[in-house]
């Protein structure tokens, strides 16, 4: 038997979007930062429309939200679908969002459509992915795949001082219970329904039951735009390296110290980065490297920097390569320095390993895109997701839609209704061949 005509709504999923845009601190773009007001508005949102939906509803104890539609086989794992509804701050309505609902409204449709499952589904929204409060990402899905253990809670605080843990619980979690505390504003938002089923906290975050995770998200690049592709199927999430380096020379007076006779700091950073660039682009397509920030001290106009501190971030999707590089470059930079005359001392601040996707997983979405009529292109994603997480864990799979320009964390991100409507079509063909066949 083949896979019947699906067509989920996808006004519905474009109203879910724009109602959840509302949700955002002042200020241009959209602003929705862990453990503030407009954060748990937009979760209580989520969870009201799952319940007016039929969804079982649950938050865990850091957060996340979970809405289930129990399959007839409650001994298979769990088909997971979803993303983060954190935003970083003046972004745009999409990044994270676009994931949470198109899954809330594939799952809706299948259940009207086809009722109860084989295998049970799940969407999640989790409660933090990108980083944008405190300084630690994954949040929410590195809770439910072991990556955090808690101990991070009491000394991570944000730029006002105030401890994750104090964040976390005065939102009510991490204590056992929730509060119900919403404001007047509140409670005509999300109606009166939500009550002990939306707001019921189970015993951990950690999750084992998990079979296959599917994550639906803007590109936030410019290849599917520019190639005009409608999907982008994720074969890898690249790894990261993050690098703090400091160069130490002699500051110095600008004009009264010969050229020949400086340990400058920042001209030896120059000939580094120049370096940088060079070894990159040796490489190919499929790294990239970054210095991003840039310290100089003294930092004045008349004197020769002594001391330079900046970061690196290096990415490419096969761990084998990424490590090569950063060898290599390191190597350069300290006999760079030792030429100038000049200190170096290199830090490690992150390093993830790439996330191959589950090429089965992979090849099912080729088949679902020539069976719905749509163009797509295998492609490895630049940019971090929840989905890496899961990858070590679970069958795990990525979709991507073209964004406009490639702009992302931006109030002009932007995905057409169109583009974001061919995702939905994907994402809902997908989980009725993973749930209901």
């Amino acid at each position: 038997m083949g896979t019947p005509v699906i067509q989920a709504p996808a006004l519905e999923m474009l109203k879910l979007l724009d109602a959840l845009a509302e949700f955002s601190a002042p200020g241009t773009g959209v602003t929705r930062l862990l453990y503030t007001s407009e954060w748990r508005r937009a979760q209580l949102f989520i969870q009201e429309r799952m319940i007016g939906f039929g969804l079982d509803v649950t938050v865990d104890q850091v957060g996340n939200v979970y809405g289930r539609l129990q399959g007839a086989n409650p001994e298979d794992k769990v088909i997971l679908t979803g993303s983060h509804i954190d935003t970083v701050v003046n972004g745009g309505k999409y990044d994270g969002a676009y994931g949470i609902a198109a899954a809330v409204t594939a799952i809706h449709y299948l259940q009207q459509t086809f009722g109860h499952p084989l295998r049970t589904l799940e969407v999640v929204s989790f409660c933090e992915e990108e980083g944008s409060r405190f300084p630690l990402t994954f949040w929410g899905s590195g809770h439910v795949t072991g990556m955090y253990g808690g101990g991070e809670m009491a000394t991570c605080v944000d730029a006002e001082g105030v401890s994750l843990l104090t964040a976390m619980t005065d939102s009510g979690f991490g204590v056992g219970s929730i509060e119900d505390d919403r404001d007047e504003h509140d409670r005509g938002t999300v109606g009166n329904r939500v009550g002990s089923r939306a707001m019921g906290l189970e015993a951990g975050a950690r999750r084992s039951d998990i079979g296959a995770f599917v994550e639906l998200h803007i590109e936030q690049g410019i290849i599917l735009e520019k190639t005009e592709t409608e999907i982008g199927i994720v074969q890898a999430i690249v790894g990261q390296r993050r690098y703090r380096i400091k160069v130490s020379g002699v500051a110095n007076h600008a004009g009264t110290t010969p050229m020949m006779m400086r340990l400058d700091a920042l001209a030896g950073l120059a000939e580094m980065l120049i370096l940088l660039e060079s070894l990159a682009l040796e490489v190919g397509e499929n790294l990239v490297a970054t210095c991003g920030r840039l310290e100089v001290f003294p930092n004045t106009p008349n004197v020769i920097p002594g001391e330079v501190v900046f970061t690196l971030d290096i990415r490419h999707s096969e761990e084998e390569e990424l490590g090569g590089f950063c060898d290599r470059t390191l190597s350069g930079f300290r006999e760079t320095a030792i030429k100038r005359g000049l200190e170096i001392v290199v830090s490690l601040s992150l390093s993830t390993p790439p996330a191959p996707m589950d090429m089965k997983l992979c090849a099912m979405l080729e088949s679902t895109c020539q069976k719905r009529g749509k163009s797509y292109r295998m492609m490895v994603s630049g940019a971090g997701h929840d989905a890496q997480l899961f990858a070590p864990q679970c069958a795990t799979t990525m979709i991507f839609v073209p964004s406009q320009a490639g702009i992302s964390h931006s109030p002009e991100e932007y995905s057409t209704p169109e583009a974001l409507a061919a995702g939905l079509d994907v994402l809902t063909t997908m989980l009725y061949e993973l749930a209901y066949v």
